[in-house]
């Protein structure tokens, strides 16, 4: 049994992390990199991309901390010089990023999955999709956090943290993700689905 692992070339051939290339190509990842100027501007054993692809797996796998995501994230790397990251290190990677490649990189995958003949996508040619939010994502409770979001009141008082509300477009018969907006849960959800912008 033997399996092909493709992979960037010189000291970026770990950044590529596995099986999240079959659906975001460490092509597209270096194109987003470069358009939103956050690429290294120095050789690192953790570079831009990888972070990219640590930010991805974060998301995926939100109920572990930093090391066992990068232990997932690498796992099928046995054969390559894979860099020992620490905490630190992977939460320096994540700070020097900041927002503006993930949100490119959305922007960049975010759309339409079915063709206009896909069955149950359509409604009388027209394409269905569906709109609905949430406002319980809870973000780190910081001076920046709380003048931005502020702070919700219950039933039984504050709210421990501050929370972001969650707007989405779908498409209904994929659950392709066609916008999104983020933003405090103070605005309604009328008011963020407003600001959604459909990708390509």
């Amino acid at each position: 049994m033997s399996r092909t692992v493709r992979v960037a070339a010189g000291v970026f051939a770990p950044g590529h992390l596995g099986a999240l290339t079959r659906y975001v190509p460490f092509e597209l990842v270096d194109a987003v990199l470069e358009e939103t100027r956050t690429r290294e501007r120095r050789l690192r054993d953790l570079p831009s991309r990888v972070g990219v692809y640590f930010l991805l797996g974060l998301g995926l796998f939100s109920g572990i901390g930093y090391l066992r995501v990068w232990a997932k994230l690498v796992a099928g790397l046995d054969d390559l010089a894979v860099p020992r990251a620490s905490e630190k290190a992977l939460r320096d990677l994540r700070r020097r990023l900041g927002p503006a490649p993930m949100k490119a990189l959305f922007d960049a995958l975010a759309g339409p999955i079915a063709g206009p003949r896909t069955p149950g996508v359509t409604y009388r040619g027209l394409r269905t999709v569906a709109i609905d939010g949430c406002n319980s994502l809870k973000v780190p409770e910081t001076e920046a956090n709380r003048t931005w979001l502020g702070l919700r009141r219950n039933p039984n008082g504050w709210a421990g943290y501050p929370t972001l509300r969650l707007v989405a477009l779908v498409e209904t018969g994929t659950r392709g993700l066609l916008a999104a907006a983020i933003g405090s849960s103070r605005s309604g959800e009328l008011t963020r689905a407003r600001s959604t912008t459909p990708g390509p």
